[in-house]
């Protein structure tokens, strides 16, 4: 869907660019990952020519966007980022229909795109469309724009540092919001974030750029257990990789024959937190359900054991 080919920037004496080049597949998720001043915004904002490349060229589905009218092509792509940028004086239905109406949508269209999409974000339609902006909490602001991002059916969708403003609770869930919308719509979505651990709970690809260049394009599993360079393992963490692993795995990975007291823990839920919920509560195993029912359990001693597996 997305093709970066020897992409660069510079700006006067500065590149913040330097001959970038990666794809990115039909329905992925890829996160632009590195420290401040790495050139993942500046690499995101030339997808939709919000800034130019100095050289190379950026191809969305097989056409080179230079070739393309800016604000055409940007009608193609959402665009999401910190802080939601929703207006104040308008509806939540109002700011997520922003686009659509720019498109000339006819109203019953935009009003059934709007409840979907709210609906899909679990924000029932007849207790939100009609909220404005400072009437909602953080996270609900950012959910809604998000949707304001996806409203015109984008092929793509672009996020800049989207969950950066929320606190850690809000942003998790967030994170789990977007994954679930995303994968459930298939569209192509590239994030920007300086948080390794939320590239990795989001990217099906992971780009670590180091002062405008591309050192390593990878699974997050791959990232994890053979980081590129010293500057990817030191982004992980080394000391936080186990931890790191097992957020990739879910619980049903780890299930077991068996029963066990207390709280039961969902089968889709990751393996980090089983072990953070075995600690908590001070359990050497958990009850394990799917749907409601009791499928097995899951111990302490086989999360720990992943934990200390590859790498």
């Amino acid at each position: 869907m997305i093709e970066v080919q020897s992409v660069s920037r510079r700006f006067d004496d500065l590149t913040a660019v330097e001959d970038v080049t990666l794809t990115v597949g039909q329905g992925e998720m890829v996160a632009l990952v590195g420290t401040s001043g790495s050139g993942k915004t500046t690499l995101l904002r030339m997808i939709n020519r919000l800034v130019e490349p100095t050289s190379g060229r950026i191809l969305l589905n097989g056409v080179d966007t230079g070739t393309l009218k800016p604000h055409l092509l940007r009608r193609r792509i959402g665009y999401a980022i910190q802080g939601h940028g929703l207006f104040p004086h308008y509806t939540v239905a109002q700011n997520i229909a922003v686009v659509p109406e720019l498109l000339r949508w006819p109203k019953d269209r935009i009003r059934e795109r709007v409840d979907a999409l709210l609906a899909l974000f679990q924000m029932p339609p007849v207790e939100f469309r009609d909220r404005y902006p400072a009437a909602l909490s953080g996270g609900q602001q950012q959910r809604v724009g998000v949707a304001r991002a996806l409203a015109a059916e984008p092929e793509v969708l672009l996020m800049d540092e989207p969950f950066g403003a929320l606190d850690p609770v809000t942003r998790a869930r967030a994170q789990a919001d977007l994954r679930a919308v995303q994968a459930r719509l298939g569209t192509t979505t590239v994030v920007v974030t300086h948080d390794m651990e939320e590239a990795i709970a989001l990217g099906d690809r992971i780009a670590v750029l180091d002062r405008g260049r591309l050192v390593q394009y990878a699974a997050p599993a791959q990232i994890l257990t053979a980081p590129a360079n010293d500057f990817v393992g030191q982004l992980i963490g080394q000391s936080e990789r186990p931890f790191r692993l097992l957020a990739l795995s879910r619980v049903s990975d780890h299930l077991e024959p068996g029963a066990a007291p207390g709280t039961p823990i969902d089968a889709e839920s990751s393996a980090r937190d089983a072990l953070a919920e075995c600690l908590w509560s001070g359990r050497d195993a958990l009850p394990v359900v799917r749907d409601g029912k009791p499928v097995g359990r899951v111990t302490m001693a086989a999360l720990a054991a992943h934990a200390g597996g590859p790498g």
